[in-house]
């Protein structure tokens, strides 16, 4: 499952900004068979619209007035089918009243055979006329799916019926009462919220905080129950939006098998629905889920349904008895069932489970392990290991001018250490998020521009120091100058690239916790850099000499310096321990200890 760059940076999963307003320019030809609109929830039953007709009989070629009307509704689609059989294909064809209200579209092999809405413009009544095809069955009914508002809708209202002369009665009774034809599964209401007994033992369960009661709005939970053919799914989460799960073959996002318990004005819908690439979840017209029930309450949303293990009858559902990655998401869903894209990282599984299979009690993560380790080696390089080799070169040329690490003074040879260090976690932590994504990420915002940038400074200044003229060679001064220069800027925009880094869903750190604590590290590197500054200036005004009116400082300078060394040690020592209880505090966050 490929997640965007900005957020778990998700899921999933679920990108999930829903059909939005389903098909408001009425080109609806993917529902042409269930007439079912993509709203992701169940339709009324008692309709308000009646589809009337101008007159009982008809032959061949004849022409019959339609009409729909009924309160104010926004989307329409009308069809004629044989009465006696109302799964069967469209029959006849259209010619429209109002082209501004209405247009044709072709069901099947059936040119011009149903009609639908153009726009959302709300209206109260459309005429259309039906012309009798010369194979047109003995008894014909309109039907009508009628949209108040996105999940206030009718499916397959039963309409006028038209019969051609003499023909004999029907054989099965016709649908002609006021309540739609049933499309889907009832739905009721959980008399008492579920919870976590039989995790492990008789039911497969995903909790997120590990052990996590599911009546707690902080915790998300999702069970799976096998009984006998079928299995009963439970699951539980913060109820102001939407919840949702998919089984997947793998950790991208595409090709998925998903499920959402949707909160709408304090009633919920459960629908199925499949995850093309990124793109919205596609909802089925078909609901294959029974005894769905739901509850609301105490900030809590659960959600409840049964399917079976294997529904080859429906497209895009999984059988239940193989293994699957696991995501479980939730977002914010409007007035009206609108979904949004999941404002983090879905929880994602570690690794392929059969929820059938033996029962088993675990958590996940919200941050793929690829981007873990991403983090972790920039935090690593750029907490740690730079800022050390920075104070070092910076401060400690006299304290260990005398002392030699493998024919080189200490202080070159531990500042060179420590940035070939780092250049080489930054360079393999720069591939991580490529292997993971597949390619660049559009929606990471400037995080891998700054990243690119940061990346090539930090090879850029190896290569710079190899080309390092002598300590008295003209240019060693403008050396020093692009050395430093380019040094600080890397360091600059390696941490405001961090800083936005961190707000990526994909890392899933704890907000605000992770800017304070960036900050506060800035501090603390500040603070030390201006306390040997001023120790350094300290130990100037000491060396002064007087003589003669005149200031001798160049001659006193490198033994005043070294003076001070035991203190610069000290605070080295402790610098070194606060970076690491920062750095400890960073990979607590990104692995969630």
């Amino acid at each position: 499952m490929e997640l965007p760059g900005l957020a778990f940076a998700v899921w999933m999963f679920i990108c999930l900004c829903g059909p939005l307003d389903g098909y408001p320019n009425g080109r609806i030809r993917e529902v042409c068979s269930s007439m079912m609109p993509h709203h992701g929830s169940s339709p009324q039953l008692s309709p308000e619209h009646i589809i009337t007709v101008n007159g009982t009989e008809f032959k061949p070629g004849d022409k019959i007035e339609v009409n729909l009307s009924g309160p104010d509704f926004e989307g329409f689609f009308i069809q004629a089918r044989d009465a006696e059989h109302l799964d069967s294909p469209a029959v006849g064809s259209f010619i429209l009243a109002d082209q501004r209200l209405s247009q044709l579209l072709t069901c099947g092999h059936t040119k011009n055979s149903a009609v639908s809405h153009t726009s959302k413009a709300k209206k109260k009544y459309v005429k259309v006329y039906w012309i009798a095809p010369g194979n047109a069955p003995k008894h014909v009914q309109f039907l009508a799916t009628v949209v108040k508002k996105y999940k206030t809708f009718w499916v397959k209202i039963p309409g006028a019926i038209v019969s051609q002369p003499n023909a004999p009665s029907p054989t099965t009774p016709l649908h002609t009462t006021s309540e739609t034809v049933s499309t889907s599964h009832p739905t009721s209401y959980l008399t008492k919220p579920f919870n976590a007994s039989g995790c492990g033992n008789t039911k497969f369960c995903i909790r997120n905080p590990s052990s996590c009661d599911p009546e707690s709005a902080s915790c998300f939970f999702l069970s799976f129950r096998q009984e006998k053919s079928s299995v009963l799914i439970e699951m539980s989460g913060p109820g102001e939006g939407y919840l949702a799960f998919a089984l997947s073959h793998d950790q991208w996002m595409g090709g998925d098998d998903a499920y959402l318990c949707v909160n709408e004005d304090h009633q919920v819908s459960v629908s199925t629905a499949y995850l093309k690439g990124r793109s919205p979840p596609v909802l089925d017209s078909e609901n294959a889920l029974e005894d769905v029930s739901w509850r609301l309450a105490d900030g809590v949303l659960q959600c409840s349904f049964r399917r079976n293990i294997h529904l080859t009858a429906y497209k895009g559902r999984f059988n239940l008895d193989a293994s699957y990655y696991i995501f479980l998401a939730d977002g914010e869903a409007s007035e009206g069932g609108l979904i949004y894209k999941h404002n983090r990282q879905p929880l994602i599984t570690s690794g392929m489970y059969n929820i059938t299979g033996l029962p088993e009690d675990i958590g996940g993560s919200r941050s793929p392990q690829l981007i873990k380790a991403h983090g972790t080696l920039m935090f690593v390089a750029w907490i740690t290991t730079v800022s050390i080799g920075v104070i070092v070169a910076r401060f400690f040329k006299p304290v260990w001018s005398h002392s030699f690490l493998f024919g080189k003074e200490m202080w070159f040879q531990v500042h060179r250490m420590l940035m070939l260090t780092t250049v080489m976690l930054t360079s393999i932590s720069f591939v991580l998020p490529f292997v993971y994504r597949g390619g660049w990420s559009k929606q990471a915002g400037f995080h891998p521009y700054l990243g690119c940038a940061v990346m090539a400074l930090a090879i850029f200044q190896p290569l710079m120091a190899g080309f390092r003229p002598s300590p008295h060679a003209p240019r060693r001064q403008l050396f020093n100058w692009f050395h430093w220069s380019t040094g600080t800027t890397a360091r600059i925009l390696a941490v405001v690239t961090m800083f936005l880094g961190m707000d990526l869903p994909a890392l899933d750190l704890p907000d605000p916790w992770d800017t304070y604590t960036m900050i506060g590290f800035v501090a603390w590197h500040v603070g030390i850099d201006v306390l040997l500054e001023i120790h350094s200036y300290c130990l100037i005004r000491k060396a002064e000499v007087i003589e003669d009116d005149r200031i001798q400082i160049l001659q006193s300078l490198t033994s005043a310096e070294a003076e001070g060394h035991l203190f610069k040690q000290i605070v080295l020592a402790i610098y070194i321990c606060g970076n690491i209880v920062f750095l400890i505090a960073f990979l607590a966050a990104i692995n969630q200890i």
